[in-house]
């Protein structure tokens, strides 16, 4: 249960470091310059995992050496 947890979290944009918000537009963005078939893949497949993701959780290696 807990890979699938990891899975969800990983496809998630919300955590990721890249989901920046952009004052121009007045939303929240993707800032990474992805090519056209990447983001119909993300977009239309619920399973495909993001292939430029990171976690934008810098406490996450801290927590995970305790």
């Amino acid at each position: 249960m807990q890979t699938k947890m990891r899975r969800k979290e990983r496809g998630s944009c919300e955590t990721c470091a890249f989901y920046i918000y952009d004052d121009e537009y007045g939303a929240y963005l993707c800032d990474m310059n992805m090519d056209e078939d990447d983001y119909v893949r993300i977009m239309s497949d619920r399973y495909y995992q993001c292939p430029y993701y990171r976690n934008g959780d810098e406490y996450a290696v801290v927590r995970s050496q305790m």
